[in-house]
């Protein structure tokens, strides 16, 4: 990916930079883009995140493929669940619902999740499924692989008389994913949660997190992930991920973008390209906001350091759905929440914290 990393600890430097810096319309990161006072809030109100919640096992030694691994290391993850303790680890407020197996992968998860602060007053046990496990890889040649063992897993039977509806109506932002939406009765679960949020006026947040392999066929994945679209607030994608959801078509085309993804009710619709950084678009403006280079050890968990960042920025201050200015400091600072992701095994291992995004400096 011809990426390489620079960290400086100045932190005292980095803040008066930083806070002095106007944003640039252009999107340079010079300066100009860095993380402001804004991106930098003492507290935040609830995010509950809603999904999967598993053991990722990581290769011991990187670039190799599943089958090449000599050992692999256990680490706690699953898109939702990461995001909620990536908002957590930058100060802000954060809870989880889903579900585990009544094992000891599953205690063991619900205890990191605690120590890292995040309320699992959601969470719910299953004796009857094991706890989800997926073994995931960067290979060489930079593409990730993914083995999942859920057959069914604990997270895929959380039924809708299970929720918490007290901690969804408390929430000023409800983010989710698409892999509960496979099977049942999660299925049923999310979509009682989504209705709970909506009508509490929580702000919507979506991030499909398209993996294939688990569902039935590509077009089964299409159309579950597109079945909940128009009610998101706050959608995130990646490239190929718009190049799967509309059939091929050019990811990096604005009139794509707007033409088959944007729907008259979301407030924002953000693209991530990796260490490029980010593109986004409202009803008012779009624009981009480049990324930092690093160093990839492994990229698990860089996109869900993303939302995190951005979330935690959201819950604190709704209104840079509105302000562009403030919108593009939120995002560079997710950005920088991926990168310093990546240069980490694992996904909620390598999250981080405030400290660590402010003193992070990429040139």
């Amino acid at each position: 990916m011809g990426l390489n990393v620079e960290f400086r600890c100045d932190l005292a430097h980095k803040l008066v930079c930083l806070i002095s810096s106007p944003i640039s319309r252009e999107g340079h990161h010079g300066k100009s883009d860095d993380i402001a006072s804004e991106g930098c809030n003492e507290t935040s109100d609830l995010v509950v995140c809603f999904g999967e919640l598993l053991i990722d096992f990581v290769p011991t030694e990187g670039g190799v493929s599943l089958a090449e691994a000599p050992a692999f290391k256990k680490a706690p993850g699953g898109a939702p669940a990461n995001v909620a303790v990536g908002i957590s680890k930058l100060g802000g407020s954060s809870a989880f619902i889903g579900k585990v197996g009544a094992d000891e992968f599953g205690y063991m998860l619900a205890d990191i999740l605690k120590q890292n602060k995040v309320d699992i007053s959601g969470m719910r046990y299953d004796s009857n499924a094991r706890t989800a496990l997926a073994f995931v890889t960067l290979r060489a040649d930079g593409e990730r692989e993914f083995l999942f063992f859920r057959n069914p897993s604990a997270d895929m039977l959380l039924d809708k008389s299970e929720l918490d509806r007290n901690l969804i109506v408390k929430a000023k932002i409800f983010h989710y994913g698409s892999i509960s939406l496979i099977d049942e009765p999660c299925k049923s679960a999310h979509l009682d949660a989504l209705r709970i949020a909506k009508e509490s006026d929580c702000i919507l947040s979506y991030d499909p997190n398209l993996r294939l392999a688990l569902w039935p066929s590509a077009e089964a994945a299409r159309d579950g992930i597109m079945s909940i679209w128009e009610l998101a607030d706050v959608i995130k994608i990646s490239e190929e991920e718009i190049t799967f959801l509309t059939g091929g078509d050019d990811p990096y085309d604005d009139d794509v973008v707007l033409n088959k993804l944007f729907h008259p009710h979301i407030k924002l619709l953000i693209v991530t390209e990796g260490s490029e950084g980010c593109r986004y678009y409202t009803k008012d403006f779009k624009g981009r906001v480049a990324g930092v280079k690093a160093k990839p050890v492994d990229t698990t968990g860089a996109g869900d350091a993303f939302v995190s960042g951005f979330l935690y920025n959201l819950a604190s201050d709704p209104s840079i759905l509105e302000n562009e200015e403030h919108l593009r400091k939120a995002l560079y600072f997710a950005n920088v929440c991926g990168a310093i992701t990546v240069t980490e095994r694992g996904a909620i291992p390598a999250l981080p914290t405030k400290d660590a995004v402010l003193q992070f400096d990429a040139k």
